[in-house]
């Protein structure tokens, strides 16, 4: 190590530089001083440390919620270190309790084969491909079998087990564990050992799941890994966590006209939150751009920007000038470049029933409901006649602010 390189306070700039992006925007680092000295190694070394992302697919699809701590990852993968992106084949068959208070069922192979099959092909519109190594734990899982199962329980004690805060609940409160819960924990921190992990990520509500790998690489007579909690990303209302329950979320797959659209909705405090947990900017980037917002430029600059950023990064640079140009049109009155077409029959046709075969309304009492509260254009002129009846011909169709469609009717 360069003598001219430490700085004052005894780490050198590249240390303290990479100390930094671990810490923004994170909920902890734990422990801290153990994460510097890995730091300090691998720099004098040259190996990169071995970070470790694990994901069950419990479901087909993500939102951009989930991305937050897949962007730490890219973060740190930018530094040179070793991304792990785990897929948990085999713990999703035991289905994870955290933060329930009833057991969960665990998903079939067939359902989690079909949504691993497009949860990296997700996620690497984040990570680097080309230096992501995709795992399965049913690899090391799979081959312990009974014997193996067992002396692995043998290395955890049921009083630190019932130390997990949703086990304790439930205890107290007289609802039913099984078994094969305390075996999550278990084969999650199992993964620490077969990769040799130096940092393990994850929400905040895998705090406890983090710590048991910890525990178990010191048993059997590893370095223990590090880990990192990430916050949960406040959805579009700025309140609840981002969730498709509250439909306050943000789908990866999303067009890339919607995306930019809610990404524009979101308060103007929320917007910084979402810069530090989302954007790829640095941090000196995004505190230059408060100072500017600070001294009289209009916050919505920034907000355009941290669309397009999140747009293209999902879709691509031409999707996201697209659809910002999309959106200034809609804001004028007019009509984006791109809007589906839609064939109907049946003229005429009433506006409830165009809309609802259109695809703008899920049913007729809805698109009534849509015309009572003006929500309704037919070639930008406002719809406010329920009994409205469209003879045959074309027409530019609009409900609310970002629905739009070509309906031929005949």
């Amino acid at each position: 190590m360069n003598a001219e390189s430490v700085t004052s306070n005894g780490l050198s700039d590249g240390v303290r530089r990479a100390l930094e992006i671990s810490l923004r925007g994170t909920d902890e680092l734990l422990p801290r001083d153990e994460w510097v000295r890995k730091l300090q190694r691998s720099e004098a070394s040259g190996t990169p440390l071995r970070i470790k992302l694990g994901l069950d697919p419990t479901a087909p699809d993500i939102h951009i919620g989930h991305t937050v701590v897949l962007n730490k990852m890219r973060q740190l993968q930018d530094l040179g270190h070793r991304v792990i992106f785990l897929i948990g084949d085999f713990t999703t068959t035991i289905g994870d309790p955290s933060g329930r208070n009833s057991t969960r069922p665990p998903l079939t192979r067939e359902q989690i084969e079909a949504n691993a099959q497009t949860y990296y092909r997700q996620a690497s519109l984040v990570l680097d491909p080309e230096k992501t190594e995709i795992r399965y734990n049913s690899e090391w899982s799979d081959p312990l079998g009974a014997r193996g199962m067992i002396q692995l329980a043998a290395k955890y004690t049921v009083a630190r087990m019932m130390e997990r805060d949703d086990f304790n609940k439930r205890f107290k409160a007289g609802q039913s564990i099984s078994v094969h819960e305390f075996l999550y924990p278990l084969m999650q921190g199992y993964d620490s050992v077969a990769l040799k992990s130096d940092l393990e990520l994850g929400g905040t509500d895998q705090k406890f799941n983090l710590l048991v790998g910890r525990h178990l690489q010191q048993e059997y007579g590893q370095e223990p890994q590090c880990i990192l909690t990430m916050p949960l990303l406040e959805g579009l209302d700025g309140v609840e966590k981002m969730s498709k329950s509250k439909n306050n979320y943000i789908g990866i797959s999303e067009d890339a006209n919607t995306m930019f659209a809610k990404v524009l909705s979101i308060s103007d405090e929320l917007m910084w939150r979402w810069y530090t947990l989302l954007s790829f900017q640095s941090l000196e980037q995004i505190e230059a751009l408060k100072s500017e917002i600070a001294a009289g430029r209009n916050p919505k600059d920034a907000k355009v920007a941290l669309a397009k950023e999140i747009t293209a990064r999902f879709h691509s640079t031409a999707a996201a000038e697209t659809a910002e140009q999309d959106f200034i049109n809609r804001s004028k009155g007019g009509v984006p470049d791109e809007i589906p077409e839609v064939s109907l029959g049946g003229a005429p046709l009433g506006i409830a029933q165009l809309l609802k075969q259109a695809g703008l309304a899920p049913s007729t009492s809805e698109g009534n409901r849509l015309v009572d509260g003006g929500g309704v254009r037919v070639d930008s002129v406002v719809i406010s006649d329920k009994a409205l009846k469209l003879p045959a011909g074309s027409y530019v169709v609009q409900v609310g602010k970002r629905k739009f469609a070509r309906v031929i009717v005949s």
